[in-house]
């Protein structure tokens, strides 16, 4: 991937984890990374369709996940894919927590543990 598309996808994220919405300024990393929405080992391009910017947690939780299971139904469900998707159709902030309001935001927040007690610590040292 050259460094043009990495500062597009930095630029369209506007410096942010695009599922959990950490800054990169308050990255436990140096910078936040650049993920394949849909693994290259499931077909994934190095397109900027296929590309998301992503904070260290988000991307190891996420690997190459696809889909997960709803908490609230049981039924496999397809990732938050932030290249088609509005996070604030399927995420809502409830104080320092990232609640899901549809089967898409449960099975996200689940699967790449949203509101762990790192990621609230984090949250609550930097709101």
């Amino acid at each position: 991937m050259d460094q043009e598309t990495r500062k597009l996808v930095r630029e369209r994220a506007v410096h942010r984890c695009e599922y959990c919405k950490l800054a990169e300024v308050h990255s436990p990393v140096a910078k936040l990374q650049i993920e394949h929405v849909r693994p290259k080992k499931h077909g994934g391009t190095d397109e900027l369709t296929n590309l998301a910017l992503a904070c260290i947690d988000c991307n190891l939780r996420k690997g190459s996940n696809l889909t997960g299971i709803d908490p609230a139904t049981e039924k496999i469900v397809e990732l938050f894919n932030p290249r088609t998707l509005v996070w604030n159709d399927h995420f809502v902030w409830a104080g320092i927590r990232i609640e899901g309001l549809t089967d898409v935001g449960r099975v996200t927040v689940r699967v790449l543990d949203l509101n762990s007690e790192d990621r609230l610590q984090v949250r609550l040292a930097t709101a």
